[in-house]
């Protein structure tokens, strides 16, 4: 794992405190994340349950919680250090409990192993009294495409 600061990282770190809603991800943009911390192998990002983020239960849509962990995934990977772009080859998910519309949500992914091909992420929402609403693990494999050529 990378230890000295990527320019992503340096970027990330500038938007602690900020609303994500200009990021490389249009689709992660619309759930205007506040992030909390990054790190090399480390992100969490507070989100607010809308009622557009909802199902017709009035709560939390799975998709979307399935949005949330993979676009902190995604963040966090991109930060992580690698010259290629990295995409998602799965994204496995647990849905434990439900949130309701109003509540905050924290949804932390750390790093667990990196490789020369393969990063392991493992993802979690909790709520502020510290339920767990859902969890996740997903593989993201390089691609041949360098991020310096996208612009980053």
């Amino acid at each position: 794992m990378q230890t000295t600061p990527s320019p992503q990282l340096e970027f990330f770190k500038t938007l602690i405190g900020k609303t994500l809603d200009k990021t490389p991800s249009p689709a992660g943009n619309n759930l205007a994340g506040v992030l909390m911390e990054i790190d090399h192998h480390f992100i969490k990002v507070q989100f607010e349950v809308r009622p557009e983020m909802c199902n017709p239960a009035r709560i939390l849509h799975g998709g979307i919680a399935s949005l949330m962990m993979d676009d902190v995934i995604g963040m966090g990977n991109f930060v992580a250090g690698s010259e290629y772009l990295m995409t998602s080859i799965n994204l496995n998910v647990d849905f434990l409990s439900s949130a309701q519309i109003g509540e905050k949500l924290e949804v932390s992914a750390k790093l667990v192993r990196s490789g020369s091909n393969l990063n392991h992420w493992e993802a979690i929402i909790r709520k502020e009294n510290g339920k767990i609403v859902a969890k996740a693990s997903s593989n993201m494999i390089k691609t041949h495409v360098k991020l310096s050529d996208l612009g980053f």
